[in-house]
């Protein structure tokens, strides 16, 4: 496998997730708006969602997710130099949830800062902090997705609220001396990020501090987002295997963004994917922005599917648009 010479890989040490308290089915949700649980499953394959409580905040599940994730890295918050966080929905326009988290743990050095992408944030997040670690500039990073997007959701028009949940998922990303050319290499092996402010109007929140001063909702246009998402999925996914000398074959596992059931299948099946290499939560967990892919990574570490040597493709697609992919060897 090719890639950017450097003496530095950004290896995997342990990836952990953390959810609301609060669990809604689809039930709940039809006896609030006109729905019903046929109508979503059919359309997104959403089945529950988790929504934060008025003492939870994306700072707050950050955090927690964060905890879990260096528990599962054997590392200290101490160990971190450099805090990454995804997200479309902080707490205050600022300070950064980063921040937040970085003061929540503890650690006084290094760098915290957050980064918006919206769906494709976390990927957009590791790609940067692999750029870091491999530079030497830092030693050990926690990339963590947060979001509240229930709190940007218009609880009464049912294209968009169903689709929507809450959570934060967190990875630790530590800078190790670079295999030999013999070994198999470890880490981020490659990503891909692109962006077209083109279609900013597909997908977007009618509110800002600069423009209404208020938080306002979001909005979509589902089709359009349909119709983009797939062939953008497969641009940046065959620009990872381009860029490796890799393809569909060599996957161990494909962990897309939870956007909803269709976009997953049919991005898969356009790749050349088989269906059972495909980690889907969407049904667990709703589209969590930012959040899905950790989620999604910390459910399939979690029960033994992935596991160490193990080839990854993480790929995302979100507002903006924006769009990317990360190649990793756990």
């Amino acid at each position: 496998m090719n890639r950017d010479r450097s003496p530095f890989n950004s290896v995997v040490l342990g990836v952990a997730g953390h959810l609301p308290s609060k669990r809604v089915s689809n039930a709940e949700l039809a006896e609030r708006i006109d729905t019903s649980d046929e109508w979503i499953v059919q359309r997104t394959g959403i089945t529950q969602r988790y929504i934060a409580g008025p003492d939870e905040t994306t700072s707050t599940l950050a955090t927690a997710a964060a905890r879990k994730a260096l528990l599962a890295a054997d590392r200290a918050p101490r160990d971190i130099d450099l805090v990454i966080v995804a997200t479309s929905t902080p707490d205050y326009t600022f300070p950064s949830v980063a921040t937040q988290v970085q003061a929540g743990l503890g650690i006084v050095d290094g760098v915290a800062f957050d980064l918006q992408a919206v769906c494709s944030g976390f990927v957009f997040a590791v790609a940067t902090a692999d750029k870091f670690l491999r530079s030497g500039s830092h030693r050990c990073a926690l990339v963590i997705g947060a979001e509240t997007f229930s709190r940007l959701l218009n609880w009464e028009d049912r294209t968009t609220c169903v689709l929507f949940g809450d959570g934060a998922g967190a990875m630790v990303l530590e800078a190790r001396e670079a295999a030999a050319e013999t070994e198999m290499p470890r880490g981020v092996i490659t990503s891909h990020l692109r962006s077209d402010g083109r279609h900013r109007d597909k997908l977007y929140v009618d509110g800002g501090p600069s423009t209404t001063q208020s938080t306002g909702h979001l909005r979509m246009e589902g089709r359009d987002v349909f119709r983009h998402a797939v062939g953008m999925v497969e641009d940046v996914v065959k620009a990872a295997f381009e860029a490796t000398g890799t393809g569909p074959d060599d996957l161990d596992w494909f962990v897309p963004h939870q956007a909803n059931r269709r976009i997953i299948d049919a991005s898969a099946t356009k790749l050349g994917i088989a269906p059972e290499k495909v980690v889907t939560t969407v049904q667990l967990h709703a589209n969590t922005s930012a959040a899905s892919i950790p989620l999604a990574l910390a459910e399939a570490c979690g029960d033994g599917r992935i596991k160490p040597g193990h080839l990854v493709m993480i790929e995302a697609m979100g507002g903006g648009f924006t769009w990317g992919s990360a190649l990793i060897r756990w």
